[in-house]
């Protein structure tokens, strides 16, 4: 099975996404990121090559982990007050 080297993990409550770079020694912590412009600055510091394609290309380098691929902000909830 094929694991894409950076994971954009699932939206947290308050809203962002964890962001990891998978490496020999387990996942570094890249940071929080609030948009894709976010991601594609953590990627271009940690010295990946065309961070620009990998996070709106659609390309390999970036997997999406469970929520809608480049969505930060969690949903609101649904509930209806009384």
């Amino acid at each position: 099975m094929h694991h894409a080297p950076v994971v954009v993990h699932r939206i947290f409550p308050s809203g962002g996404r964890q962001v990891t770079l998978r490496t020999a020694g387990g996942e570094e912590s890249l940071g929080v990121a609030r948009s894709d412009e976010d991601v594609i600055e953590f990627l271009r510091r940690a010295g990946l090559p065309d961070p620009d394609e990998a996070v709106l290309g659609g390309g390999k380098l970036v997997e999406w982990d469970s929520d809608t691929p480049h969505v930060y902000e969690a949903d609101p909830p649904t509930d209806d007050l009384p």
